[in-house]
């Protein structure tokens, strides 16, 4: 939660969260959510080429990169201890607890309808 408005700003980091609602492929790269969205046929491919450009160039340099991009996005350590807080104190309420135990009698961590569209069940439940 903690970087979600950096990543797609305020308003659509609420709707993520307060909407708990699956979002498209399409849609989740048009909000910044993911950084592309490829058809299941091209995936494998486009993973394995950029894995073996990046092993091409030399580990200290994608160390530095990698570091000086977190200094300049990431949210402050400061941040994070308060958004964990509320994580645990949302995931311990009676009432959340309950959502939870329904999700997992309907199938949640299965392989089932539940885990494909997440968001419509956990408005279903409400």
């Amino acid at each position: 939660m903690a970087r979600l408005a950096d990543l797609m700003g305020r308003g659509r980091g609420l709707e993520v969260i307060l909407g708990a609602d699956d979002f498209s492929a399409d849609l989740a790269e048009r909000y910044g959510y993911v950084n592309r969205a490829l058809p299941d046929s091209e995936i494998e491919a486009f993973v394995d080429a950029f894995a073996r450009r990046l092993a091409s160039f030399e580990k200290h340099a994608l160390v530095g990169a990698k570091a000086l991009m977190n200094d300049v996005t990431l949210p402050a350590d400061s941040v994070f201890p308060a958004a964990l807080s509320a994580f645990f104190s949302s995931a311990s309420h009676p009432a959340t607890r309950a959502r939870a135990a329904a999700l997992v009698e309907r199938g949640l961590q299965l392989r089932s309808d539940i885990e494909l569209r997440l968001g419509q069940a956990v408005a279903d439940l409400g």
